[in-house]
């Protein structure tokens, strides 16, 4: 936009401009500047998450349909995802009977049940990955597809509201026992369809796959289970059904939804489980009684999710001392460098403190999304830059290695070396365990919803790339908030802030924790208490169009990590913004790329940037000075103090997202030092 004066009109012409060039937004109602929105949004106006009466959260969400991603970095990602990942994956999801599991109950197939005992849920996180897409843009192959699929799982629908093919016809006598809770998957399966069936209502304002949950909900779940003696009690083995029913809350503003969340969370002492079983599940206890992350990482990070959720409805101070005691264990002793989390593939678990191997690490894909939910989550609660600096690192890294460039490989896992000679193939297109790539492709169809967020003060900017926001104030003025910007590769930002009517608020901008020195412009004018990793807010009276410049330190940085860290003793990683690095091998001058030989980072070596636009869709590449070992003797342990004899060599550096998108190769990410 042009720095000119900017009249109501300009601005609500702007607004139908959008609407007509959004056929699915037009045909709802269009955009519009509702003044009420912010206030009571209805279905169209509701965000990631419904914050708008829930009484603990600062911020609230702003719609994905009201953020635009312009050309740049995330914008080939996700035309990737709606050209190329869902659709794929929805042949993927066809090929190995995912569809077949529900056609067969209603004649459709002759097929036999497929999958294991959760593959209810990979159909309704590929919902979700539509209905997110949706929200940003009309696709009318995609919304049919997904309509005909809403028809064939709603057919199967008992009387009594239950939905699980795996647990209809032959296995009936076995659902939700408290053995099937624990290992069944069932209550994971309805978070799953409950979260999909509410998203896809925001995209279109259809109810059918919603009301199908909530009769799930209705009919089966709250008379026959609960803290009543008369009922039966609910072991949540794969959290997930906490934030739904949340979710639910804020989307029906039916209240039991949020008491029986609660009760999950409590734990109910009747199931009598083991000691193993409440670590590795994460439930089964009452959730305050919590000091540490432990078992597995996906269950640990969507139990932290709805214990979040439930803080905002309730501000139960116990929640909220338990959620910063571990959140504090997640980023001082469970996470790593990239934002995954996952130490062990034993259990797919966090381990000890400090426990974070390189080649071993399991670090898997849908536990990189949990903790960006819980940190989106614990942002809401606090607006503090801590939880959005945590998000950034884990999208741009663990949650971004985890789709390949071209969109149809994924990885399960994300370690953080690899050597090919293991035989094992790290990017695929199947998992018969498939909670992955739906999961990723829902994350990247969503990703607008997390770029802004309202507060009683003004707005919050997050993140960062080229983009436009249309939306409003909670005070109901309209706000176009423009970033010209070609992060992450530059550091400068130019935000064009424009008002519909002059108002007195406080636009806060985050200085990302890894920017040693920044620097931000207010209308030319510097401006003072610029701080890394904290929102820095300007308050002043808004009118018209104002430009706010931010300049960023791309610096490129050297990170050791705590010595307790063992497998990176000694051992240097590289970082440039939001974007941890790694070398593979076959980009080194030395060496056949398959295995590595001892390549060493000089500690005081000089590092070269060069950003390469035909190099994996484009990238910044780093030039480290440093060497190469020379062969060693035959003997693996020699007397003394052994002498490392090594030669010059420049170490090629790309960043972690991108590895494993060529040739095999071997990788790694923490780099020997040399002095």
């Amino acid at each position: 936009m042009s720095r000119r004066s900017f009249s109501r009109r300009n601005f609500l012409s702007l607004a139908a401009g959008t609407a007509a060039a959004r056929p699915l937004m037009a045909a709802t109602g269009g955009w519009g500047f509702d003044q009420s929105a912010a206030a009571t949004p209805g279905w169209r106006d509701q965000g990631v998450l419904n914050l708008a009466h829930s009484p603990y959260a600062k911020l609230r969400n702003v719609p994905v349909r009201a953020v635009t991603i312009e050309d740049g970095f995330w914008a080939k990602r996700r035309t990737t995802n709606v050209e190329s990942s869902i659709p794929s994956m929805h042949e993927e999801l066809l090929e190995h009977g995912r569809m077949d599991n529900f056609l067969r109950l209603t004649g459709g197939s002759s097929a036999p049940q497929k999958g294991p005992v959760y593959s209810d849920s990979d159909i309704y996180k590929w919902l979700e990955a539509v209905a997110f897409a949706l929200q940003s843009e009309d696709n009318r192959a995609l919304r049919q597809t997904a309509e005909t699929t809403i028809r064939e799982v709603v057919a199967i629908q008992e009387p009594n509201g239950y939905i699980d093919t795996y647990y209809q016809d032959d296995r009936k006598k076995d659902r939700m026992t408290i053995e099937t809770q624990k290992r069944g998957h069932e209550l994971y399966c309805l978070g799953h369809m409950l979260q999909a069936s509410i998203a896809y209502y925001r995209a279109t304002g259809d109810r059918t796959l919603m009301d199908a949950g909530m009769r799930y909900v209705d009919g089966t779940i709250l008379p026959n289970f609960g803290p009543d003696a008369h009922k039966k009690p609910i072991v949540s083995g794969h959290p997930e059904i906490e934030m739904a029913l949340i979710e639910l809350y804020r989307t029906t503003g039916e209240r039991k939804y949020v008491e029986l969340a609660g009760y999950i969370l409590q734990g109910d002492p009747r199931a009598d489980l083991k000691p193993r079983e409440i670590v590795y599940m994460n439930c089964g206890v009452p959730f305050t009684t919590k000091t540490k992350l432990q078992g597995h990482a996906v269950r640990a990070m969507y139990a932290c999710c709805g214990a979040t959720d439930y803080y905002l409805e309730t501000g139960d101070p116990a929640y909220w001392k338990t959620l910063e005691v571990l959140w504090k264990d997640l980023s001082q002793a469970q996470m790593y460098v990239t934002g995954g989390v996952g130490a062990r593939s034993e259990g797919e678990a966090f381990g000890n403190d400090f426990e974070l191997p390189n080649a071993q690490a399991y670090g898997e894909s849908c536990a990189a999304i949990g903790n960006m939910m819980w940190n989106w989550r614990m942002l809401a609660a606090t607006g503090e830059a801590r939880f959005a600096d945590v998000m950034e690192r884990a999208l741009y890294n663990g949650i971004n290695s985890g789709m390949s460039l071209d969109g149809k490989t994924y990885c399960y896992r994300n370690p953080l070396a690899f050597d090919p000679a293991s035989g094992e193939k790290i990017r695929n297109p199947w998992y018969d365990t498939t909670c992955c790539p739906p999961n990723l492709e829902r994350t990247f169809a969503s990703l607008p919803g997390y770029f802004y967020s309202t507060a009683k003060d003004g707005l919050y900017v997050h993140l960062y790339h080229n983009s436009e926001m249309k939306w409003a104030l909670e005070s109901g003025n309209g706000i176009v908030v423009t970033q010209k910007t070609n992060y992450p590769w530059e550091g400068a930002v130019r935000l064009s802030v424009a008002v519909e009517q002059p108002e007195e608020f406080t636009v806060n901008v985050r200085v990302p924790g890894w920017s040693r020195e920044s620097q931000v412009k207010v209308a030319g004018a510097a401006v003072d208490g610029v701080r890394a990793g904290e929102y820095l807010p300007i308050r002043r009276r808004w009118s018209g169009e104002t430009m706010v410049e931010l300049a960023f330190d791309m610096t490129p940085r050297r990170v050791t990590a705590n010595p307790a860290v063992a497998e990176d003793t000694g051992r240097v990683a590289m970082e440039r913004g939001p974007i941890v690095y790694c070398m593979e091998g076959l980009d080194q001058a030395q060496g056949d790329g398959k295995t590595f030989p001892l390549y060493l980072a000089k500690r005081s070596g000089a590092i070269h940037e060069e950003f390469k636009p035909d190099l994996l869709d484009g990238v910044m590449v780093l030039t480290h000075e440093g060497a190469k070992g020379m062969e060693p003797t035959d003997a693996l342990y020699v007397l003394g103090a052994g002498v490392v004899r090594t030669e010059p060599a420049e170490l090629k550096m790309i960043p972690y997202y991108a590895w494993d998108n060529r040739d095999e190769s071997s990788m790694q990410v923490w780099v020997p030092e040399v002095g």
